[in-house]
């Protein structure tokens, strides 16, 4: 009969015949090097998206603030990322990094917004 070995550290497996691993620090960190590409690239983006929260959450002075694109993306803000849109009633497109929006306005200065919260 062939013995089996754990598919991370190679040590002989004890127990069921369908067992894989010999403990389960081997099967999460089996499990976790599998997953590390896709894992790095959520990381990535709910990191920017936080930082993007965080530049419009420390730039809004009272309910609304005009301010230039340019210093936005200065503090290191990143235009690409946002979790939603809400279009107006006037056509116009809101995009918000979780409750923290902003809308594009003319010589390149955006409008501060924060999305109230209903009851």
């Amino acid at each position: 009969m062939e013995k089996k070995v754990c598919l991370e550290c190679g040590e002989k497996i004890v127990g069921r015949v369908d067992k894989k691993f010999c403990s389960d620090a081997c099967r999460n960190n089996y499990n976790n090097k599998q997953n590390a590409d896709s894992n790095s690239i959520v990381r990535n983006i709910n990191n920017t998206l936080r930082k993007n929260r965080r530049i419009l959450e420390e730039n809004l002075k009272g309910d609304t603030t005009k301010i230039s694109k340019q210093k936005l993306v200065d503090k290191g803000f990143n235009f690409s990322y946002y979790t939603t849109i809400n279009l107006t009633k006037n056509n116009h497109s809101y995009y918000f990094c979780y409750e923290y929006g902003y809308l594009y306005l003319e010589n390149e200065f955006v409008l501060i917004v924060k999305r109230k919260l209903e009851a």
